[in-house]
């Protein structure tokens, strides 16, 4: 299936719903693992919205990808607990470990890193989240095994 055809069926899945940008938005990135440009200008079109309109609404919410991920992806929780029980020594760690920044993907493809405020596990914190399953009393010396799996496989 195309991208067009299965953005076309989310859409007609949703047709008739109100405020349907967002659920419409979110199956597309289930589906697709990203919501990619062209996505774009085709819903504005079916929801009878402006191409700004969808475009604001993809690019206020960092959930949603333009591109797609990586094969692995590493979130790094933020907020104030993880900070202040070393979320920063993490972000060094992932960052001198894979050579990307927070929010990009290695040109291999094998991981991506991004930056999140809050996985909801402070208790443990600081937490990070691998490919959907949340890691709490992560330390650098664990992050850096995560990694180098994620690289070499």
């Amino acid at each position: 299936m195309t991208t067009e055809a299965a953005i076309n069926a989310i859409v007609a899945a949703h047709r008739g719903q109100r405020g349907s940008l967002l659920p419409i938005l979110h199956a597309i990135q289930a589906e697709l693992g990203y919501v990619p440009q062209e996505a774009i200008a085709l819903l504005a079109h079916e929801l009878n919205v402006s191409r700004a309109d969808v475009h604001g609404v993809v690019s206020f919410y960092h959930d949603f990808r333009s591109e797609p991920a990586g094969r692995t992806t590493v979130r790094i929780c933020r907020a104030e607990a993880c900070q202040a029980l070393g979320a920063d020594a993490l972000v060094t760690c992932a960052r001198d470990r894979t050579g990307v920044s927070l929010g990009e993907t290695r040109a291999d493809g094998s991981v991506t890193v991004e930056q999140v405020f809050c996985l909801g596990n402070c208790a443990l914190a600081p937490s990070v989240e691998v490919n959907g399953e949340v890691l709490g009393r992560m330390s650098a010396d664990r992050l850096r095994s995560v990694l180098d799996e994620a690289v070499s496989s």
